[in-house]
């Protein structure tokens, strides 16, 4: 009976160990970059332009500046 247990025991140790390795060997894989979707792609475009926008009638309510930085 005790030899049984000392094998049970064993073997949940070496399950446990290889569940221990295959987490490591598995975090060290970097992510998928994904590719924009289209809505994204429009959406960066007219956030852009809305800064564009925002930072030329800036400029232009003070017409003595000519710097648009």
């Amino acid at each position: 009976m005790a030899n049984q247990l000392g094998s049970l025991v064993e073997s949940i140790k070496s399950k446990v160990r290889a569940l221990k390795k295959s987490k490591k060997n598995s975090s060290n894989k970097p992510y998928i970059k994904m590719d924009k979707s289209s809505s994204v792609k429009v959406e960066i475009r007219s956030r852009k332009a809305r800064k564009l926008i925002d930072k030329t009638l800036k400029a232009a309510d003070r017409p003595g500046k000519r710097t648009l930085s």
